[in-house]
């Protein structure tokens, strides 16, 4: 779910899903999305029904009969606001499709809009379903207006072809055709589970409770997504970049190797999974480790199957064309924000050469050659989404 702060992103993952994703305090606080949020829904078909009616629920809404099975399907609900970009890019690394969501009762495109669409775009995400939300804020004529509004913006991008679905969240006005617009648009791409596994941590936490007896707690959970391969419980894993270790005048990050005591999907506990959809790995590491999203930005294999952790890069960087600021190359010395697969680190410039950044990171990373960087660059006070790059 991508798409500017407030246009109705959780709005719309409750309706699809049944679960509103802002559990922190903060977040229910501000009314904004600041973590990435998790939720699950079960799609079905109601062959019965003519012309067939889909739903988020096994009694078609239409006739009452049982309806078929499709797939169940996972959504990350990532932060609108600009602030928040790189935990929005950090949802994007792991998906397979996106929506799109803008209000109705805005001009197209919001800051947001635009920037989270140069995501979808230095991503390489092709499957998009765009929806238009808060059609019951206006008038036929604003709706009209603002459906060419978007057209022009898609107009050239990646998105230009994508569906654009009118819909009213908060009064779950339809649900039907968001539901096979995402069918249609956004399939379930193969995987390979004969691959050595390969997962983005996306969250982790510690899910004991205060005042737990020592016999009762169990060890930290990781989750995120398992792009390929397959796990089962009671296989070795190794986290990498790995754990930050404090020393007396600095800190050290060492891969950890530990076991898979648990796994979980769409809260249920199982013995093996696939690749696809968000995943709970029980672990036999410290809760203290994981807790408070300590370990995002770490990947899971095999011992001995993941790239090397580096904490010096060269990039093939390429700036965006931005009319908010003036974005010109880099040059030593310049802090950059980076974000790779769900890791965010603060690199500094080193050196440029030929069109290269030679960087040095705060935070290491564990990222193959030619994976995708997004990079942000600080302007005033905040950091702001100036390109990409393609790790040499």
């Amino acid at each position: 779910m991508l798409g500017h702060v407030d246009h109705g992103k959780t709005s719309l993952t409750r309706m699809l899903t049944g679960k509103w994703t802002d559990t922190h305090s903060e977040e229910l606080k501000r009314g904004i999305t600041i973590k990435i949020g998790y939720a699950d829904a079960s799609f079905y078909k109601c062959l019965k029904c003519k012309p067939a009616v889909f739903s988020a629920k096994e009694e078609c809404p239409s006739c009452k009969s049982k309806s078929k099975l499709l797939r169940r399907v996972s959504f990350l609900d990532a932060p609108g606001h600009e602030t928040l970009m790189t935990t929005a890019i950090s949802a994007s690394s792991i998906i397979d499709g996106a929506i799109l969501v803008i209000a109705a009762n805005e001009h197209c495109p919001q800051p947001q809009t635009a920037e989270h669409m140069s995501v979808i775009e230095i991503l390489g995400i092709k499957n998009i379903v765009i929806i238009q939300n808060k059609v019951d804020l206006v008038s036929k004529e604003k709706a009209m207006e603002n459906y060419k509004q978007i057209k022009n913006f898609t107009k050239g991008t990646v998105a230009q072809n994508a569906p654009v679905i009118p819909i009213s969240a908060n009064n779950n006005v339809n649900l039907d055709s968001v539901i096979e617009a995402i069918e249609e648009y956004v399939k379930t791409p193969k995987r390979s589970q004969a691959a050595k596994p390969l997962m983005y941590v996306t969250r982790s936490f510690d899910i004991n409770k205060p005042g737990s007896s020592i016999e009762s707690i169990k060890g930290g959970v990781i989750g995120g997504s398992l792009i390929q391969g397959s796990l089962k419980v009671g296989d070795t894993i190794e986290l990498r970049p790995g754990i930050t270790k404090k020393l007396k005048d600095s800190e050290s990050v060492e891969p950890v190797i530990l076991s898979v005591s648990e796994l979980h999907c769409s809260e249920e506990s199982v013995q093996s999974v696939g690749p696809g959809g968000l995943i709970g790995i029980g672990t036999t590491l410290d809760p203290s480790i994981t807790k408070s999203d300590t370990l995002v930005g770490n990947l899971v294999g095999h011992p001995g199957s993941l790239p090397d952790v580096k904490s010096e890069i060269e990039v093939e960087p390429s700036l965006l064309k931005r009319t908010e600021f003036e974005n010109v190359p880099f040059k030593p010395n310049d802090p950059v924000v980076l974000s790779v697969g769900t890791a965010t680190t603060i690199g500094l410039v080193l050196k440029t050469k030929a069109n290269r950044l030679y960087l040095k990171l705060k935070r290491p990373i564990c990222a193959s050659p030619k994976s995708k960087l997004a990079l942000s660059r600080r302007i005033g006070q905040r950091w702001r989404l100036c390109g990409y790059g393609i790790l040499v």
